[in-house]
């Protein structure tokens, strides 16, 4: 089992950049594939970004695609997710998840751990 938690949301304006981090316990780590996944208010939990285990392959929402990066550092059990020229509406609760597999997917129902989650809110 892995517990994850989130930092680094927060308030910024439109064409500014988020770093999110997702610290995550456990000694297998690197046996998980990782991905971000944002819920807008009245909205459905959306597909954001994800990663496998090692970090060789990664997968974007066309939303976000070209204006964020998923990475890993598996020595610190990290997972983070740099987000660039932020809109409006990427505002959303951000969560990290793990799922108990090498490879990862772009299916938020497919993760099986969550984290509590983080704001971003992008002003316009």
């Amino acid at each position: 089992q892995v517990q994850l938690v989130e930092s680094g949301g927060g308030l910024v304006q439109t064409g500014g950049s988020l770093r999110l981090s997702c610290a995550a316990s456990g000694r297998t780590f690197s046996s998980y594939a990782m991905g971000w996944v944002r819920q807008a208010p009245g909205k459905e939990r959306e597909f954001v970004a994800a990663i496998n285990w090692s970090g060789s392959s990664t997968y974007y929402a066309d939303s976000v695609k070209g204006r964020s990066t998923i990475s890993r550092d598996n020595a610190k059990n990290m997972v983070y997710l740099q987000m660039n020229s932020l809109k409006p509406e990427d505002t959303a609760v951000y969560y990290c998840a793990a799922r108990r597999s090498y490879y990862s997917s772009k299916s938020a129902h497919e993760y099986e751990y969550w984290g509590q989650g983080t704001q971003v809110t992008v002003s316009s």
